[in-house]
C-alpha cells in the first residue's frame, strides 16, 4: 500500500518508540502532550534536512572563520486547529524565529466534510516556507481544505507534517496537492465507518487537551 503513495515516512527509532507510547489508551494527557511535542521536534529535524544553507563570516574567540546558516525562504508554522497546536511548540523549539499562523477547521460529524472557522496568517506567506502541522491525517478533508486556503492566500512553498495517517488521506492530498511534500510518522491500516484512523490513537485533540 505504502509503495503507491507519495509520502515520506519518518521511521526514526525514537519517533516510533514515542508514538507507541502515545497510542496506548492508558497514556494520560500530560504524557501524551509531552510525547507529541518531542516527536514534533524530531520530525522537524528530519523535514528540514534539505533546507538551503549560506556562508557567513563570523569570529570565534580564537579566530575568524566561515560558518553556515540557514538561507533561502524564511519559515512559517501553521497548525490546523485545534489538534495542530499540540505540534506547534515542538517545531518552534527547533526553529524559534518562525512566524506562526493559524487555520481553524473542524470536521462535520455528519458529512465528515471540513468547515473553516478561522484563518490568521503572517502577511508575507508568499515569501515563506510554511510547515503545516496536524497530528492526524484521516480522510484528508481538513488538510486538503487548509492547503487550498493557504494557496489562495498566496502561499507558494508548503510542507505538510502529520503524525498518524490513513491511506485514504494520503491519496487525497496526493491528488489535490501533488506539489506539497507530505511527511508522516506512520501509515495506519484504514478508516472506520466514523472516519477514525484504525488502529490510530483516538481523538488527538481530546487527548492533547483532556476533553475526553
Amino acid at each position: 500500500m505504502a509503495e503507491e503513495l507519495k509520502v515520506q515516512v519518518i521511521d526514526h527509532p525514537l519517533i516510533q518508540h514515542k508514538l507507541t507510547l502515545m497510542r496506548k489508551k492508558e497514556t494520560g494527557t500530560k504524557d501524551f502532550r509531552e510525547l507529541l511535542e518531542e516527536i514534533s521536534m524530531l520530525m522537524t529535524y528530519e523535514i528540514t534536512r534539505d533546507f538551503p544553507l549560506e556562508d557567513v563570516e563570523i569570529e570565534t574567540p580564537v579566530a575568524k572563520c566561515t560558518g553556515k546558516q540557514l538561507g533561502g525562504k524564511k519559515v512559517g508554522v501553521v497548525p490546523i486547529l485545534r489538534a495542530g497546536l499540540g505540534m506547534l511548540s515542538g517545531v518552534i523549539n527547533m526553529i524559534p524565529a518562525a512566524r506562526v499562523g493559524h487555520v481553524g477547521m473542524y470536521r462535520d460529524p455528519a458529512t465528515l466534510k471540513p468547515v473553516e472557522y478561522y484563518c490568521k496568517l503572517p502577511k508575507d506567506v508568499a515569501e515563506r516556507t510554511l510547515i503545516v502541522v496536524d497530528p492526524m491525517l484521516a480522510t484528508g478533508g481538513s488538510a486538503d481544505a487548509a492547503l487550498s486556503l493557504l494557496k489562495q492566500k498566496g502561499a507558494k512553498s508548503i510542507i505538510m507534517m502529520c503524525l498518524v495517517s490513513a491511506p485514504e488521506g494520503i491519496r487525497l492530498l496526493n491528488q489535490h496537492h501533488p506539489d506539497v511534500p507530505l511527511y508522516v510518522a506512520a501509515i495506519d491500516e484504514r478508516l472506520n465507518d466514523k472516519g477514525y484512523i484504525v488502529p490510530g490513537l483516538g481523538d488527538a485533540g481530546d487527548r492533547i487537551f483532556g476533553t475526553l
